[in-house]
Protein backbone atom coordinates (compact mmCIF):
# COMPACT_ATOMS: atom_id res chain seq x y z
CA UNK A 1 0.00 0.00 0.00
CA UNK A 2 1.36 3.45 -1.30
CA UNK A 3 1.90 6.12 1.68
CA UNK A 4 -0.50 8.33 0.33
CA UNK A 5 -2.77 5.18 1.15
CA UNK A 6 -1.81 4.95 4.84
CA UNK A 7 -4.10 5.65 7.56
CA UNK A 8 -1.69 7.78 9.65
CA UNK A 9 -1.98 8.92 13.84
CA UNK A 10 -3.21 12.44 13.53
CA UNK A 11 -3.09 15.31 15.19
CA UNK A 12 1.01 14.04 15.04
CA UNK A 13 1.22 13.22 11.30
CA UNK A 14 0.26 16.90 10.83
CA UNK A 15 2.46 18.22 13.71
CA UNK A 16 5.40 16.83 12.58
CA UNK A 17 5.38 17.80 9.13
CA UNK A 18 4.15 20.80 10.26
CA UNK A 19 7.25 21.33 12.47
CA UNK A 20 10.02 20.07 10.10
CA UNK A 21 8.60 22.34 7.26
CA UNK A 22 9.44 25.34 8.48
CA UNK A 23 12.92 27.22 8.45
CA UNK A 24 13.46 26.71 11.88
CA UNK A 25 12.38 22.82 12.64
CA UNK A 26 11.00 22.02 15.46
CA UNK A 27 8.81 18.88 17.19
CA UNK A 28 6.21 19.47 19.88
CA UNK A 29 7.34 18.32 23.59
CA UNK A 30 3.90 16.39 23.91
CA UNK A 31 5.18 13.48 21.87
CA UNK A 32 7.94 12.66 24.10
CA UNK A 33 5.19 10.87 25.97
CA UNK A 34 4.84 7.54 24.81
CA UNK A 35 5.03 4.49 27.07
CA UNK A 36 9.31 4.35 26.26
CA UNK A 37 9.20 8.56 26.63
CA UNK A 38 7.89 8.17 30.00
CA UNK A 39 9.48 5.71 31.76
CA UNK A 40 12.65 7.68 30.55
CA UNK A 41 11.33 10.50 31.79
CA UNK A 42 10.81 8.72 35.34
CA UNK A 43 14.09 7.73 35.33
CA UNK A 44 15.66 10.98 34.76
CA UNK A 45 13.95 12.48 37.91
CA UNK A 46 15.79 10.28 39.55
CA UNK A 47 19.19 11.49 38.14
CA UNK A 48 21.45 13.10 40.70
CA UNK A 49 21.62 16.30 38.01
CA UNK A 50 17.86 16.66 38.12
CA UNK A 51 17.75 19.13 40.91
CA UNK A 52 14.14 19.40 39.97
CA UNK A 53 12.35 17.07 41.14
CA UNK A 54 14.37 15.78 44.63
CA UNK A 55 14.26 19.58 45.89
CA UNK A 56 10.11 19.59 44.89
CA UNK A 57 9.83 16.51 46.41
CA UNK A 58 11.21 18.02 50.12
CA UNK A 59 9.38 21.22 48.99
CA UNK A 60 6.11 19.47 49.12
CA UNK A 61 6.58 17.37 52.15
CA UNK A 62 7.73 20.38 54.50
CA UNK A 63 5.06 21.82 53.07
CA UNK A 64 2.47 19.30 53.18
CA UNK A 65 0.73 20.36 56.56
CA UNK A 66 -0.14 24.11 55.19
CA UNK A 67 -1.16 23.03 51.94
CA UNK A 68 -3.31 20.50 53.66
CA UNK A 69 -5.35 23.42 55.48
CA UNK A 70 -5.47 25.23 51.82
CA UNK A 71 -6.72 22.51 50.28
CA UNK A 72 -9.69 21.79 52.59
CA UNK A 73 -11.67 18.32 53.64
CA UNK A 74 -13.49 16.28 50.61
CA UNK A 75 -11.48 17.92 47.70
CA UNK A 76 -11.32 16.54 44.41
CA UNK A 77 -7.68 17.31 43.26
CA UNK A 78 -7.15 17.26 39.35
CA UNK A 79 -3.40 16.60 38.44
CA UNK A 80 -2.32 17.81 34.71
CA UNK A 81 0.47 16.24 32.90
CA UNK A 82 0.22 13.41 36.10
CA UNK A 83 2.92 11.06 34.71
CA UNK A 84 4.29 8.01 37.25
CA UNK A 85 1.76 9.98 40.46
CA UNK A 86 4.91 10.02 42.00
CA UNK A 87 3.86 13.80 43.59
CA UNK A 88 0.79 13.45 45.04
CA UNK A 89 1.75 10.38 46.72
CA UNK A 90 3.59 13.18 49.06
CA UNK A 91 0.58 15.02 49.68
CA UNK A 92 -2.17 12.97 49.79
CA UNK A 93 -1.68 11.29 53.36
CA UNK A 94 -1.63 14.55 54.60
CA UNK A 95 -4.42 16.20 53.02
CA UNK A 96 -8.25 15.90 54.89
CA UNK A 97 -10.43 13.12 53.88
CA UNK A 98 -9.63 13.64 50.09
CA UNK A 99 -12.69 12.24 47.82
CA UNK A 100 -11.34 12.27 44.29
CA UNK A 101 -8.37 12.27 42.56
CA UNK A 102 -8.57 13.09 38.33
CA UNK A 103 -4.67 12.24 37.21
CA UNK A 104 -4.51 13.74 33.45
CA UNK A 105 -1.63 11.91 31.06
CA UNK A 106 -1.29 11.50 27.22
CA UNK A 107 0.20 7.94 27.97
CA UNK A 108 -2.79 5.83 28.70
CA UNK A 109 -0.96 2.70 29.99
CA UNK A 110 1.40 4.14 31.93
CA UNK A 111 -1.38 6.29 33.98
CA UNK A 112 -3.63 3.44 34.16
CA UNK A 113 -0.69 1.64 35.87
CA UNK A 114 -0.04 4.01 38.27
CA UNK A 115 -3.45 5.17 39.27
CA UNK A 116 -3.95 1.13 39.91
CA UNK A 117 -0.94 1.19 42.34
CA UNK A 118 -2.38 4.43 43.84
CA UNK A 119 -5.68 2.61 44.61
CA UNK A 120 -4.66 0.03 46.35
CA UNK A 121 -2.46 2.43 48.73
CA UNK A 122 -5.35 4.99 49.39
CA UNK A 123 -8.61 2.63 48.23
CA UNK A 124 -10.79 5.29 50.42
CA UNK A 125 -10.32 8.24 47.38
CA UNK A 126 -12.04 7.69 44.31
CA UNK A 127 -9.28 7.98 41.36
CA UNK A 128 -10.51 8.28 37.70
CA UNK A 129 -7.29 8.61 35.57
CA UNK A 130 -8.14 10.58 31.89
CA UNK A 131 -6.00 10.08 28.99
CA UNK A 132 -6.06 13.16 26.92
CA UNK A 133 -3.44 16.66 26.45
CA UNK A 134 -4.30 18.38 29.33
CA UNK A 135 -4.28 21.77 27.38
CA UNK A 136 -7.28 20.25 24.91
CA UNK A 137 -9.03 17.92 27.75
CA UNK A 138 -12.22 19.45 28.31
CA UNK A 139 -13.79 18.02 31.87
CA UNK A 140 -16.27 19.99 32.77
CA UNK A 141 -18.68 17.63 32.88
CA UNK A 142 -16.04 14.68 33.59
CA UNK A 143 -15.19 15.90 37.20
CA UNK A 144 -16.74 13.79 40.21
CA UNK A 145 -18.92 15.91 42.17
CA UNK A 146 -17.58 16.33 45.68
CA UNK A 147 -18.75 18.33 48.64
CA UNK A 148 -15.00 20.13 49.42
CA UNK A 149 -13.64 22.74 46.53
CA UNK A 150 -11.79 21.22 43.23
CA UNK A 151 -8.14 21.92 43.74
CA UNK A 152 -5.80 21.91 40.34
CA UNK A 153 -2.28 20.65 40.93
CA UNK A 154 0.82 20.67 38.36
CA UNK A 155 3.67 20.07 39.63
CA UNK A 156 7.54 19.51 38.14
CA UNK A 157 7.73 23.21 36.44
CA UNK A 158 6.21 21.43 33.25
CA UNK A 159 4.45 25.33 32.84
CA UNK A 160 7.90 26.12 31.56
CA UNK A 161 7.44 24.06 28.50
CA UNK A 162 4.60 26.73 27.03
CA UNK A 163 4.81 29.80 25.51
CA UNK A 164 2.71 32.81 26.83
CA UNK A 165 0.02 32.12 25.19
CA UNK A 166 -0.31 28.74 25.69
CA UNK A 167 0.10 29.21 29.21
CA UNK A 168 -2.63 31.81 29.54
CA UNK A 169 -5.18 29.71 27.61
CA UNK A 170 -4.39 26.85 30.18
CA UNK A 171 -4.64 28.99 33.19
CA UNK A 172 -8.09 30.57 31.66
CA UNK A 173 -9.58 26.80 30.82
CA UNK A 174 -8.60 25.01 34.30
CA UNK A 175 -10.27 27.67 36.03
CA UNK A 176 -13.02 27.16 33.81
CA UNK A 177 -13.10 23.49 34.64
CA UNK A 178 -12.44 23.73 37.95
CA UNK A 179 -14.82 26.22 38.42
CA UNK A 180 -15.76 28.89 41.42
CA UNK A 181 -13.77 28.78 45.07
CA UNK A 182 -11.06 26.46 43.16
CA UNK A 183 -7.41 26.56 44.20
CA UNK A 184 -4.20 26.05 41.75
CA UNK A 185 -1.27 24.40 43.40
CA UNK A 186 1.62 24.94 41.04
CA UNK A 187 5.14 23.99 41.17
CA UNK A 188 7.25 26.37 38.92
CA UNK A 189 11.50 26.08 38.38
CA UNK A 190 13.00 29.69 39.59
CA UNK A 191 16.79 28.65 39.31
CA UNK A 192 18.48 30.48 36.42
CA UNK A 193 21.80 29.28 37.24
CA UNK A 194 23.33 27.80 34.01
CA UNK A 195 25.75 25.89 35.55
CA UNK A 196 23.40 23.41 37.51
CA UNK A 197 20.84 23.58 34.55
CA UNK A 198 22.68 22.43 31.76
CA UNK A 199 23.88 19.48 33.34
CA UNK A 200 20.34 18.47 34.98
CA UNK A 201 19.03 18.62 31.11
CA UNK A 202 22.27 17.28 29.98
CA UNK A 203 23.14 14.11 32.07
CA UNK A 204 26.56 12.23 31.80
CA UNK A 205 24.32 8.96 31.58
CA UNK A 206 22.65 9.58 28.61
CA UNK A 207 19.18 9.28 29.93
CA UNK A 208 18.08 12.32 29.06
CA UNK A 209 20.00 12.05 25.38
CA UNK A 210 17.87 8.74 25.16
CA UNK A 211 14.41 10.66 25.69
CA UNK A 212 15.07 13.56 23.11
CA UNK A 213 16.12 10.74 20.73
CA UNK A 214 13.19 8.63 21.26
CA UNK A 215 10.97 11.19 19.43
CA UNK A 216 12.51 10.09 16.36
CA UNK A 217 12.11 6.39 17.53
CA UNK A 218 8.51 7.16 17.85
CA UNK A 219 8.00 8.91 14.58
CA UNK A 220 9.62 5.75 12.61
CA UNK A 221 7.22 3.44 14.18
CA UNK A 222 3.91 5.12 13.87
CA UNK A 223 4.56 7.69 10.69
CA UNK A 224 6.39 5.45 8.39
CA UNK A 225 9.70 7.40 9.30
CA UNK A 226 13.08 5.97 8.31
CA UNK A 227 15.25 8.11 10.21
CA UNK A 228 18.79 7.03 11.38
CA UNK A 229 18.28 8.22 14.88
CA UNK A 230 22.12 7.48 15.57
CA UNK A 231 22.92 10.67 12.91
CA UNK A 232 21.06 12.88 15.83
CA UNK A 233 22.91 13.78 18.97
CA UNK A 234 20.48 15.81 22.00
CA UNK A 235 22.24 19.07 22.83
CA UNK A 236 20.56 21.54 25.64
CA UNK A 237 21.56 25.22 25.71
CA UNK A 238 20.74 27.73 28.01
CA UNK A 239 18.78 30.88 26.44
CA UNK A 240 19.54 34.01 28.78
CA UNK A 241 17.34 36.53 26.92
CA UNK A 242 14.54 33.75 27.50
CA UNK A 243 15.26 32.59 30.61
CA UNK A 244 15.08 29.07 29.18
CA UNK A 245 16.46 25.54 28.75
CA UNK A 246 16.17 24.74 25.18
CA UNK A 247 16.47 21.02 24.28
CA UNK A 248 17.52 20.27 20.63
CA UNK A 249 18.36 17.26 17.96
CA UNK A 250 21.07 18.45 15.96
CA UNK A 251 21.58 16.41 12.67
CA UNK A 252 25.95 15.31 12.59
CA UNK A 253 25.45 15.21 8.70
CA UNK A 254 23.57 16.31 5.40
CA UNK A 255 20.74 13.92 5.53
CA UNK A 256 17.33 13.04 4.05
CA UNK A 257 14.80 11.90 5.93
CA UNK A 258 11.05 10.39 5.03
CA UNK A 259 8.09 10.61 7.06
CA UNK A 260 5.05 9.22 5.65
CA UNK A 261 6.20 9.83 2.00
CA UNK A 262 7.64 13.16 2.54
CA UNK A 263 10.69 13.61 2.68
CA UNK A 264 12.62 16.63 4.57
CA UNK A 265 16.38 17.56 4.24
CA UNK A 266 18.53 18.96 7.24
CA UNK A 267 21.71 20.28 6.75
CA UNK A 268 24.98 19.35 9.25
CA UNK A 269 24.44 20.72 12.09
CA UNK A 270 20.76 21.69 11.90
CA UNK A 271 18.85 21.01 14.79
CA UNK A 272 14.89 20.27 15.54
CA UNK A 273 14.34 22.52 18.23
CA UNK A 274 12.29 19.82 21.00
CA UNK A 275 11.30 21.63 24.18
CA UNK A 276 12.12 24.87 26.18
CA UNK A 277 12.17 24.64 29.94
CA UNK A 278 11.34 28.02 30.77
CA UNK A 279 12.40 29.40 34.57
CA UNK A 280 10.58 32.01 36.03
CA UNK A 281 9.83 34.22 38.90
CA UNK A 282 7.04 35.35 40.59
CA UNK A 283 6.69 38.94 38.93
CA UNK A 284 6.20 36.79 35.54
CA UNK A 285 4.18 34.38 36.91
CA UNK A 286 2.04 37.22 38.26
CA UNK A 287 1.46 38.62 34.63
CA UNK A 288 0.60 35.89 33.49
CA UNK A 289 -2.36 34.70 35.37
CA UNK A 290 -3.44 38.16 35.25
CA UNK A 291 -7.11 38.12 33.88
CA UNK A 292 -7.25 34.28 33.61
CA UNK A 293 -9.74 34.05 36.91
CA UNK A 294 -6.30 33.38 39.07
CA UNK A 295 -4.50 35.25 41.60
CA UNK A 296 -1.16 34.19 43.16
CA UNK A 297 -2.31 33.79 47.43
CA UNK A 298 0.67 31.89 48.75
CA UNK A 299 3.56 30.48 47.91
CA UNK A 300 6.38 28.15 49.49
CA UNK A 301 9.88 27.97 48.58
CA UNK A 302 12.70 25.83 48.92
CA UNK A 303 15.72 26.49 51.30
CA UNK A 304 17.99 27.13 48.03
CA UNK A 305 15.52 29.30 46.10
CA UNK A 306 15.68 26.90 43.39
CA UNK A 307 11.92 25.60 43.37
CA UNK A 308 8.73 27.27 44.50
CA UNK A 309 5.38 26.06 45.15
CA UNK A 310 2.46 28.59 44.12
CA UNK A 311 -1.31 28.81 45.50
CA UNK A 312 -3.26 30.51 43.26
CA UNK A 313 -7.11 31.23 44.45
CA UNK A 314 -9.98 31.40 41.88
CA UNK A 315 -11.40 35.37 42.03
Amino acid sequence: MADTEQSWPEPFLSDVWAGLSGHAKTLPSQYFYDDKGSALFDEITQLPEYYLTRTENALLQSSAVEIAEVVGTHACIVEYGAGGLHKIRLLLPKLKDISAFVPIDVSGPFLFAAADDLKVEFPKITIQPRIGNFLSLDLDTELPRVSGRRVGFFPGSTLGNLDDGAIRNFFSSARAQLGAGSAFLLGVDTNRDPNSLIPAYADASGVTAAFNLNMLARINGQLGGDIDVSSFRHEARWNGAESRIEMHLESVSAQTVTIAGRRFFFEAGETIHTENSRKFSEAQLENLVRDTGWSIDTSWRSPDSRVTMFCLDAI
